[in-house]
């Protein structure tokens, strides 16, 4: 059973910068295709960022050109750095994985979420 542990939330001030880490066990690590995914208080889901198992990474369009999505293989760990924060970028972030060689369109391992906070 594949397990994803998210950290590193927290609070930060606008225009600060945040990264947090999601640890997977249980699977192999490296043929996996992870993603950042968040929800906002009373908003619906929204998609992040996202890297494939072979280093291709895609980013949300509110996101581009401020986070920066990455893993480590050896660490079985994906992390997402956060900059130039923005209140808007308050939620709750989740950590996402689905085995990427057979292009599966849904994730099928979801984190628990961390909360992260951007002060005005």
């Amino acid at each position: 059973q594949v397990r994803l542990v998210e950290s590193g939330g927290g609070w930060v001030q606008a225009g600060g910068s945040l990264r947090v880490s999601c640890a997977a066990s249980g699977g192999t690590f490296s043929r996996f295709d992870m993603g950042w995914f968040r929800q906002a208080a009373g908003k619906e889901r929204e998609f992040v960022a996202s890297i494939r198992w072979t280093g291709e990474t895609d980013y949300g369009d509110s996101v581009k050109g401020r986070f920066t999505i990455s893993r480590d293989n050896a660490k079985n760990t994906v992390y997402l750095l956060m900059d130039t924060l923005k209140p808007e970028d308050t939620a709750v972030y989740y950590c996402a994985g689905k085995f990427g060689p057979i292009r599966v369109i849904n994730y099928s391992y979801w984190g628990q979420g961390t909360q992260v906070t951007v002060s005005s």
